[in-house]
């Protein structure tokens, strides 16, 4: 699969993506935030967009609910959640119903390229480690534009990428583990403006992927260690080609071709 899907590609890579994120897998290797910096970079990012009890959130692409719970604790705003994958979304709105945010955090099944709420309805927008896997970017963030009131700021953190990537970071599965259209710091900077957000300075985080990229594989090496002794089982884990794409992203860091920025939008 080519690094940029075409038409009858891009429902594949929304359900790949979905499917894999709210599996058994995804938890193992990446504990319960799911992008680089955890919840102190999802801090900062609230921080940015100025949070406060008085907000109305969007959380795109929100999993299992982990960031938005936290904004919601944090900064006492209101937040609601979309994700493609069904269990992350009853697993998402369990957790708020137990930690007595029912009231203030909602989610739901939504496609980022086709928000389903009124224009204008949401002061910030959130997408973290996200952006990169949709298809259509430039529709994506139109939306993020159109759900935001006058004044309203989106904030992302996501990959980004030097120009050209290795041949092992371009294949489906780096697609969905949000490499292979990872987009150049300029890039993601251009699609925001052309949505109409103003964007201010960004800030890079690749220490974060790195460290991320470390605890992966640090825990392929126990799954490896635990399989061997018949005390593990990840049946859909290659676990050959995880290492491999592992191995090769963390050379690609070094080299800085790959990176982790927080990019805000204001309109």
């Amino acid at each position: 699969m080519s690094a940029s899907p075409g038409p009858l590609d891009a429902l594949q890579v929304k359900q790949c993506c979905a499917q894999l994120y709210q599996s058994e897998v995804a938890t193992f290797l990446l504990g319960d935030s799911f992008h680089p910096g955890g919840l102190r970079l999802t801090e900062r990012l609230g921080e940015r967009l100025g949070l406060s009890t008085g907000s109305n959130v969007l959380d795109v692409a929100a999993g299992r609910g982990t960031s938005a719970l936290f904004l919601a604790e944090h900064f006492g705003c209101r937040v609601t959640g979309i994700d493609l994958g069904p269990q992350n979304v009853a697993e998402a709105n369990q957790a708020a119903s137990a930690r007595g945010l029912g009231e203030r955090v909602h989610f739901q099944c939504a496609d980022a390229e086709s928000l389903p709420f009124e224009s204008g309805h949401f002061d910030a927008l959130v997408c973290e480690c996200a952006f990169c896997t949709f298809p259509d970017k430039t529709r994506a963030a139109s939306e993020f534009a159109r759900v935001l009131r006058a004044g309203g700021r989106a904030g992302l953190t996501d990959l980004t990428r030097a120009a050209v990537l290795p041949e092992a970071l371009t294949g489906l599965l780096a697609w969905i583990a949000c490499i292979a259209d990872a987009q150049p710091l300029e890039a993601y900077v251009d699609i925001l403006r052309s949505a109409g957000f103003s964007v201010a300075a960004p800030e890079i985080y690749d220490e974060a992927l790195h460290e991320l990229v470390r605890q992966v594989q640090g825990r392929l090496f126990t799954v490896e260690v635990l399989s061997g002794l018949k005390k593990l089982t990840l049946p859909d884990l290659d676990l050959s080609t995880a290492k491999q794409m592992t191995a090769t992203a963390a050379r690609a860091i070094a080299r800085r071709e790959l990176g982790y920025a927080l990019i805000v939008g204001a309109l």
